[in-house]
């Protein structure tokens, strides 16, 4: 059984924003950034006692001054890779004491955040998500590259995708997905060829989530970094609205909440991105009030 301790305080927290929706087949979740500073995340950070400083965002080219790019069946592949590539320098060079917190913008953000904050360790990653987004250019059905940033950070797919970091990739051992319920067919032929641990909706269901959360830190335990990527969509549509892909059966907002918890009193979890707030479908920034929740349960916030 793996042992909690306290989640450490006073951090030294950096928000960075990546607002691309270059990934997504669904156009507003680049207006996610906003949405969560506008929900005062960095003001909700430090009143949990943790210094706060907001790096702005990095450049991302405007989808309607481009002609519709595609490249080998991946959309817009070159200004994804431009702005997951700035991600990645900007975090790279981040010292490693401090905790990243990357708002997106659609999940094809993550290959450079996870990257990035991996600062060329191995690292486990905790990927709670409705969606496994482990396709590759053959196997995807739509070419949106949202779909696709896990496989490439364990090195499959594109070349210049799975290379944004050098020679660092993800070893599939170190990667646990949680929240999963939407999974493309070729998608879970390569996730059981490559042992990625999956909690779906169901195991939620049967296994409860203190158990998923307890066997995730074990499973991932002695490794140095640890990040959580964060998607909106994990949540189910009736607290999180403002999704682009929404699905029924979702964690509900005390699951979500005690997952967490439950890792932040773990001590390990590093950097976390939030990805995915779409504030075109929301319900008066509903979504992004919730998202901002998560981190602060993440980063220490408790009941008592």
């Amino acid at each position: 059984m793996t042992s909690f301790s306290s989640a450490t305080l006073n951090k030294n927290l950096a928000l960075l924003g990546i607002p691309m929706d270059l990934g997504a087949g669904r156009r507003g979740v680049d207006m996610g950034v906003s949405a969560l500073r506008n929900a005062r995340l960095a003001a909700a950070l430090r009143g949990l006692g943790h210094t706060v400083q907001d790096l702005g965002d990095v450049p991302v080219r405007i989808a309607e001054t481009m002609d519709a790019l595609e490249q080998g069946g991946l959309i817009m592949l070159e200004p994804i890779l431009e702005a997951c590539r700035a991600a990645y320098e900007r975090l790279s060079a981040l010292p490693e004491d401090v905790f990243p917190i990357c708002i997106g913008g659609d999940h094809s953000i993550s290959l450079g955040t996870v990257s990035g904050c991996a600062h060329g360790k191995r690292s486990g990653l905790i990927w709670v998500d409705a969606h496994t987004d482990f396709n590759t250019p053959t196997s995807s059905e739509t070419g949106n590259i949202h779909g696709m940033p896990v496989a490439h950070l364990i090195g499959l797919g594109d070349p210049k995708l799975s290379s944004l970091a050098g020679g660092w990739h993800m070893r599939p051992e170190d990667i646990v997905m949680i929240g999963i319920r939407s999974v493309d067919p070729l998608e879970r032929e390569l996730l059981l060829e490559y042992g990625v641990k999956m909690y779906t909706m169901k195991d939620v269901d049967q296994l409860g989530i203190t158990r998923i959360a307890a066997e995730t830190l074990e499973k991932l335990a002695g490794l140095e970094r640890l990040h959580v990527s964060f998607d909106a969509d994990a949540l189910d549509p009736s607290i999180a609205p403002g999704v682009g892909t929404p699905v029924p059966g979702g964690l509900s907002y005390r699951e979500a909440h005690l997952l967490m918890e439950l890792f932040s009193e773990s001590g390990c979890v590093t950097s976390m991105d939030i990805v995915e707030v779409n504030p075109i479908l929301d319900v008066q920034n509903q979504t992004a009030q919730v998202m901002v929740g998560m981190a602060e349960s993440l980063l220490g916030k408790r009941i008592m």
